[in-house]
């Protein structure tokens, strides 16, 4: 059914409630498919802004934590675990954010969970970015009481406040930081680890006998200690979102430059996790060397900062050295935080958004999300860390794998799912039990084992459960169900294709009735409202997240 009149007080009130929204410069596509006329960076820039998050010195202390509780043999087996897990479930989701240029919110959506039920995984998103900013937060903050005599409560603040400014203004602000940072963070970070082992190579040999701080130098490998290392690295399973955040910005892949695409996709997508594992595994090193060399070693070797600045005084003068750890701490910190609070944003205005139809702008999500990451620093999270990891890669393996698993056997083996992936309100059913009843059930039943409920032998095995329940019960829904609730319809209204002649979102643009803008073809669907003379009217994606009537909403069709 279409109106064949136009109430304007509507239609004021939903253009006032996404106005905000049109600031691209403020804004950065929160709620949308990021437009060809926007995307104009290389593959490399884009590659490189992504890597550049992942400059975080948290690797280091999960590293060198594992490796106290486990041992290095133990820890080492839990990171190939974790590094393989992560390869596997990121490629179709980076592949996917690069192809459509969506975000992992909007993958989400049509990879099993429709349009309202993956507001759950954003808020499980939105917690990973408060949690490692947190931990981020707080590795500076030490190092600014080290190096500055700042108290650690004052130093929180600080490496919060600071992050808001440079996250106002999205990609085009972050790009230019990381780009540039990059080069000196590598070497600062590379740099004491090689002198490490040219002028200590004995510290090789400790490193691979060292038991951890409860066993005994040689400790033999067992599986359960392993994959209780694995879960703790697999609480960076959510990374690949970030990094998709990153990649939805990539150019369009045409024949000239299908090399460097994949080259970029591959490598800043799941290829993240290659430098992630190195780093907890230079963590681990450098914490042995401080347990073995260092007066009261023990009590710092998880504390990347003290890492930094026992190696570098061993390199120069005490006062240079401090200098350099101060230096690398508050690199480190500012380049992932301000992808986390970035992302943060992105994740908690979609879906206040989508539920409220209101749009309050990503500033304020901006402000909520460090504000909890500092409420989580001020409760020294450092003291329970493996414990907040351990249960939170329960919800993020199960959220990641689901959707992965959706691409890979619903999408492409069983053809159940489109492989479009589609985000657009009224193309999509609110909820999807595919997805949704399947993340439920996986991280459900992961975090109890997780807790015990099931016994002690089966405790260190939750991540495993996590995985293997969501690539069971995605597919097994999807079939129990035929498929029938991933699309409410399969025509949008609109004549001219989605994609051009290299399969890429078309750069055609159609003029929004509401907003009174041209949005690119991808972003557009035909609003259930007619014009005066009874023509077709087109509304964006944008405007019609915060259509609170639905009068714009096109029916479902039979």
């Amino acid at each position: 059914m279409t109106l064949d009149t136009k109430d304007p007080t509507s239609d004021t009130l939903l253009e006032e409630h996404h106005s905000s929204a049109l600031k691209e410069t403020l804004e950065d596509y929160t709620l949308r498919f990021a437009p060809r006329s926007y995307r104009q960076w290389s593959t490399a820039v884009v590659a490189t802004s992504a890597l550049g998050g992942i400059a975080y010195l948290a690797d280091f202390a999960i590293g060198a934590n594992i490796g106290i509780s486990y041992g290095t043999g133990n820890a080492l087996w839990g990171i190939l675990v974790f590094a393989v897990v992560i390869i596997l479930t990121g490629f179709p989701l980076a592949y996917y954010a690069a192809r459509y240029n969506i975000d992992l919110d909007l993958i989400t959506r049509g990879s099993g969970f429709g349009y309202y039920g993956s507001v759950v995984t954003n808020v499980i998103f939105a917690t990973f970015t408060f949690i490692f900013f947190a931990l981020e937060g707080s590795i500076m903050a030490q190092g600014l009481e080290l190096g500055l005599n700042i108290p650690l409560p004052l130093g929180y603040a600080i490496s919060s406040l600071m992050v808001i400014p440079l996250v106002i203004f999205g990609m085009k602000a972050l790009a230019k930081l990381q780009v540039w940072t990059t080069p000196l963070w590598l070497i600062m970070m590379v740099l004491p680890f090689v002198y490490l082992l040219v002028k200590h190579p004995d510290s090789i040999s400790a490193f691979f006998a060292y038991g951890g701080a409860d066993g005994e130098d040689g400790k033999g490998v067992n599986l359960g200690s392993v994959m209780l290392a694995a879960g703790v690295c697999l609480s960076l399973i959510a990374q690949i979102a970030e990094q998709i955040d990153y990649l939805r910005f990539m150019p369009p892949k045409t024949p000239e430059n299908s090399r460097r695409w994949w080259t970029a996709v591959l490598l800043a997508g799941p290829g993240w996790v290659i430098f992630g594992a190195i780093k907890q595994v230079v963590g681990l090193f450098l914490a042995v060397y401080l347990i073995a060399n260092v007066v009261d070693g023990a009590s710092v070797a998880n504390q990347p900062v003290h890492q930094f600045l026992e190696i570098y005084q061993d390199m120069m003068p005490h006062w240079l050295a401090m200098t350099l750890a101060v230096i690398l701490v508050v690199i480190s910190q500012i380049k992932i935080n301000v992808t986390n609070a970035y992302s943060g944003s992105l994740a908690w205005t979609n879906s206040f958004t989508r539920v409220t139809k209101t749009y309050p702008g990503r500033l304020v999500f901006v402000i909520f999300n460090v504000s909890i990451a500092l409420i989580l620093m001020e409760a020294n999270m450092f003291d329970f860390l493996n414990t907040i990891l351990g249960f939170y890669a329960n919800c993020g393996m199960a959220w990641i794998v689901t959707v992965a698993a959706d691409i890979v056997f619903n999408k492409y083996l069983l053809e159940l799912s489109p492989k479009v992936p589609e985000f657009r309100r009224g193309m999509l059913y609110a909820i999807n039990p595919v997805g949704f009843v399947s993340m439920l059930l996986a991280a459900g039943i992961s975090i109890l084992v997780f807790f015990g409920a099931f016994g002690a032998a089966i405790k260190p095995y939750s991540p495993i459960v996590a995985v293997l329940i969501a690539l069971i019960a995605t597919p097994a829904l999807a079939i129990a169900t035929k498929g029938k609730y991933y699309l409410r319809r399969t025509d949008d209204g609109i004549d001219l294709p989605m994609f051009d002649e290299h399969g890429n979102p078309s750069g055609e643009t159609l003029h929004c009735h509401v907003s009174g803008m041209a949005f690119e073809r991808p972003d557009m669907i035909a609003s259930n409202r007619t014009g005066p003379d009874g023509e077709k009217l087109y509304i964006s994606s944008l405007s019609l997240s915060t259509d609170k009537t639905g009068d714009h909403v096109l029916p479902a069709q039979p």
